[in-house]
């Protein structure tokens, strides 16, 4: 056991385990939703959101891996089920004989299309109605930063 463990407070524990909860059950539920009504999985819509964010609609295989924090077995494992649908397509990179591209198509516009005012709908159903605009903002805050950490931490 390290001594040097710098332990959770009785006030960081629940804080800790109520976000935890949060996030699980959140996402737990987004992604049911997201596969009952669109049949499109949330692993699918978030690659499909960062699709729809960059120019052209395709980004690099490893960037796109690291922007969602996926090991490249799971990229990789992922984008061929999301292509063999017709939602994606794998392109070559010819300045980078080693490097690929992930490209939405027009199905998975659709897909994301169809699938984008049932998720925003949900959101604020299950966590937006429930904050005030003060929370969001603490909450935003308080997000930026950890990620602001989490990716200074990368480089």
């Amino acid at each position: 056991m390290d001594e040097t463990a710098r332990w959770l407070t009785p006030e960081e524990q629940h804080a800790w385990r109520s976000f935890v909860r949060l996030h699980e059950r959140l996402g737990g539920r987004l992604s049911r939703l997201l596969q009952s009504e669109s049949n499109i999985s949330a692993a699918d819509f978030a690659v499909l959101v960062h699709l729809t964010d960059v120019p052209e609609g395709r980004q690099r295989f490893q960037d796109l891996a690291r922007a969602l924090e996926w090991e490249k077995s799971r990229m990789s494992h992922h984008i061929a089920r999301m292509a063999k649908r017709g939602l994606v397509v794998r392109q070559e990179c010819p300045e980078d004989g080693r490097g690929a591209f992930v490209v939405i198509t027009d199905a998975g516009r659709e897909a994301i299309e169809a699938a984008a005012p049932l998720h925003v709908k949900a959101v604020r159903d299950l966590f937006l109605d429930h904050v005030t605009p003060s929370e969001l903002r603490v909450l935003a805050d308080v997000s930026e930063r950890v990620v602001g950490k989490l990716d200074e931490d990368l480089s």
